[in-house]
């Protein structure tokens, strides 16, 4: 998932908290700022959060998704730095990453 919501006013600032908030206790982590990842079981529980988050979108902003598999995921370069914990840890089964 990758977001840019407004933080110019301080309502706009509580409403970026509490959705990075919301994606954190859904069990999202942080790849890089504005950009948080999930992995999912399959491609209909993929599903059925898409639809739980679209009730619950701020007004502004920009949020996108983006599925892949756990294969393609794998095999993203990271060219400055290193894989986070839960990179290193992703298996070989055939799961969604959102």
């Amino acid at each position: 998932m990758f977001f840019d919501l407004p933080m110019t006013t301080k309502a706009e600032r509580r409403i970026y908290s509490k959705f990075r908030k919301t994606l954190i206790s859904d069990g999202f982590i942080m790849l890089q700022f504005s950009v948080y990842v999930k992995i999912f079981p399959n491609r209909d529980s993929l599903m059925q959060y898409t639809e739980r988050l679209k009730r619950n979108l701020p007004s502004k902003g920009s949020i996108r998704i983006m599925a892949v598999t756990e294969k393609q995921y794998g095999n993203m370069q990271v060219l400055v730095g290193g894989k986070s914990l839960q990179e290193s840890t992703i298996s070989n089964e055939s799961m969604v990453i959102l």
